[in-house]
Formats: C-alpha cells, structure tokens, sequence
C-alpha cells in the first residue's frame, strides 16, 4: 500500500516535500549555528546577504522551471533527442560564471554599500554565488523533467549538508561573516559538478551540427523572461522586508527579525518541494489534453497539513521557540512570529498558483504579483520600527495575493497542445 502510495500523485508531490522539509530542518540548524556564533549584529549582516542572494537566484530558478518544461513536453513526445542541449547549456553558464565573478570583485564595495554590509568580499560572492545556483538548476530542471525526483530531493538535501559544513569550517578558521556566507556558493559548486555527472548517464550527447535554434541557451533565457519576472516578485514578497528593517530597525532588532523570517520560511521550502513536482506533471499533462485543476488541489492540501500545525505553534509558543532555538537575544519580533507565518503560508500559496499559471503557459497574472511588491514595500516601510506591525502588513498583502493568484489559477482551462514544439509562453 505504501510503495502505492507514493506512486500516485500526492505520494511523490509528497516525496518532494519531505526532501525540501529536510532541507529546511538543516537550513534551520545553519540559522541557529550561525545566529549562535556571531551574534544578533553580525547575523543581520548575514541575513541581509543571504535575502540579495535569494532575489538573485531568480534568473536561474525561471531557467529551471523552462528547462523542467520543456523536457517535460520532449518526454510526453516521444523525442528521441530529448535533454540533448543540457550539457552545451552547463558549458556556456561555467564560462557567463567567470565573467560575472570578475566584474562582482571589482564592483564589491559598491554590492556591500547596496546590501548596507561591511563585508565587501562576501558581498561580491552574492553575484558569483547566483551563477552557480543557475548552473545547479538548469540540472535539477532537466532531471525534473526525466522525472528523476529522487535524484533532485537528494540534491537538495546534500546542498544544505554541504553548505552547513563548509560554513562552519570557514568560520572556524575565522572568516566570520564572509566564511559562513561563502558557504553557500561552494556547495552549490559541488552539487553542481555531481549533477552534471548524473546527467551524463540519462541525457543523450548532442549530435554534432543539428543544432535546434529554439533549444539554445539564448533562446531558453528569451522563453524565461516571463518566469524570471514572476520568479522576481516571488521572492521579493519574500526577502525584501528583511532588507528594508535592515535599514530601518537597530543592528540587534534586524538580526531578531531575521531569524523569525527563517522560523516563519519553512513552509516556504515545502511549497518550493511541491512545486518541483507539480510544474513537470502539469506541462506534461496538459500536453496530453488533461484537466490539471485537482493536481494543484492535491499539492495545496499536503501544504496545508504542513502549515496550519506550524501557525499553531508560532502563534501559542513564539517566544519560548525562538528563544529555545536561537537564543534569549534573539527573541525582540516573537510577537510577530503568528503573523509572519501566516504570511509565508498565505505566499507558499502564491508560489504554488504562479507554479502552476507558468507550466500552462500564462503570463498576465504578473502584474499582481508587481502591486504587491510595492504596495509591501509602502506598508513596511509605513509599520516603521514596529515589528509586529510590521508582521500584520505583510500578512495583509500576502493573503490577498494569495487569493487573487488562486482564483486566477483555478479559473484558468488547460488547452492542449499537440504540437511538435513546447507551447509558447505567451506575452502579457
């Protein structure tokens, strides 16, 4: 029964997110670790750094959501040259990587003064660092489309090990904030290159001068621009009220509201999960002239058996949580640890609409997401050093977001599309 249920759809969307609560529970560790180590001050230099990453990393998730696309679509047709362009992909991103690690170590005191950190060496790995994320997941894209889950959930998982420990080990020899943050960047350097290893043996070699003009790298960027921009605001619903009380709030209170953001986060990473498994399944299904609606359905229940526990406990227990887990110091925004959950939950909902309007192939519920960036960076900004005022903005915004990308989504009909090409994503 079980070996059944993990065949059905809600069993491996399921799989994917226990991968990703893994991942999140050694995320958490990397959290308390560090905000133990080098203190409220030093961990809101962190945190700021770790937020510019994040919006930064949307280049190279909207490539993983066309990669996983169109594999997926190749797949359902039977295309006998199907992921041959991935390895020509990988080569040209190492070589963009070169170029952009140069011009981020001359600019490194300008992205120090922007992110308003003092460590300008680990502010010019914040660029370097978003190429190797990009790197990593036009990989993990191509095996999503394989339908390799496994083999994606075990990356994430071995990331965020890997990312704790060499973190921990630069720390150690005394690079404070630069070595914990430098962390990142070499695991994902080393997930990287064992992906590209795995790939090798499910994709096929290119064949030499039959070179499709729509599965260049150029052209898989061009068809991303619409998952790029959505991608964006995402995550800058997400990370950007960490950078704007960096600016407003004390060193201490930016690095208390920091780690209440990473409490709040995780049902983030479960929805992230979820949507690893729910873009391939819907592109690939709707390819075959099938009504999608109760896939995003299912994956939104397992959200929700997640997250209404975890709302529980932050509004009930807060302060003894983020005290027990990160430290008496660290506790100032625990009032507003309810209402920052309910935030994330409401936009892990968000992200799994946006998820599921990409791999049909829509663009014009962007514009949403666009009105909420602003209108969240107005309200934090307008909470002023309130923190739990602060935390209810947010949560007002987030929720009704949510809610306009949902109905959006559960309005939109899958067209099926019999074409020999992947389908358009349209212009809005």
């Amino acid at each position: 029964a079980a070996r059944e249920m993990l065949g059905t759809d809600t069993g491996r969307a399921a799989g994917m997110a226990t991968a990703v609560i893994a991942t999140n529970i050694l995320a958490l560790a990397f959290t308390v670790v560090f905000a133990r180590i080098l203190g409220a001050e030093d961990y809101g230099s962190l945190a700021a750094l770790l937020s510019a990453f994040i919006i930064l990393m949307v280049a190279g998730t909207a490539l993983q959501i066309v990669v996983a696309r169109q594999i997926s679509t190749a797949l359902a047709e039977n295309d006998p040259a199907v992921g041959s362009e991935v390895r020509s992909w990988v080569r040209q991103l190492c070589v963009a990587t070169v170029g952009v690690a140069v011009m981020a170590v001359l600019l490194r005191e300008q992205l120090a003064a922007v992110v308003n950190v003092d460590e300008e060496w680990a502010a010019a790995t914040v660029p370097i660092g978003s190429m190797f994320w990009a790197i990593t997941c036009v990989e993990r894209g191509a095996l999503q489309g394989f339908q390799r889950y496994g083999v994606v959930g075990g990356s994430l998982v071995g990331e965020a090990m890997l990312r704790l420990l060499v973190a921990v080990l630069l720390v150690g020899a005394g690079m404070g904030v630069t070595g914990a943050f430098l962390g990142t960047s070499i695991a994902l350097a080393m997930v990287a290159a064992g992906l590209a290893v795995v790939l090798r043996s499910v994709a096929p070699p290119r064949v030499e001068g039959d070179v499709d003009p729509d599965a260049t790298l150029g052209a898989m960027i061009a068809r991303a621009r619409i998952p790029m921009v959505a991608m964006t605001l995402l995550f800058a619903l997400q990370e950007i009220h960490v950078i704007v009380v960096k600016h407003t709030s004390t060193s201490e209170a930016a690095g208390s509201w920091a780690v209440t953001a990473v409490a709040a986060k995780g049902i983030i990473w479960v929805a992230v999960g979820l949507g690893m498994y729910l873009l391939p399944e819907v592109a690939r299904r709707t390819l075959e002239g099938e009504d999608t609606r109760h896939i995003l359905l299912r994956v939104l229940g397992v959200l929700a058996a997640v997250a209404v526990p975890m709302l529980i406990v932050y509004t009930v227990a807060a302060e003894p949580l983020l005290s027990l887990v990160f430290g008496s110091d660290l506790t100032d925004a625990s009032g507003a640890l309810g209402l920052l959950g309910l935030a994330m939950a409401a936009l892990a909902c968000a992200y799994l609409a946006v998820q599921y309007l990409l791999a049909l192939g829509r663009a014009r519920f962007a514009w949403l997401l666009g009105v909420a960036v602003v209108i969240e960076v107005v309200a934090v900004l307008a909470a002023g050093t309130d923190l739990t005022a602060v935390a209810g903005v947010l949560a007002a915004v987030q929720v009704v977001c949510a809610a306009g990308l949902l109905a959006l989504a559960l309005r939109s009909q899958p067209v099926p599309a019999r074409a020999t090409q992947p389908p358009p994503v349209p212009v809005p």
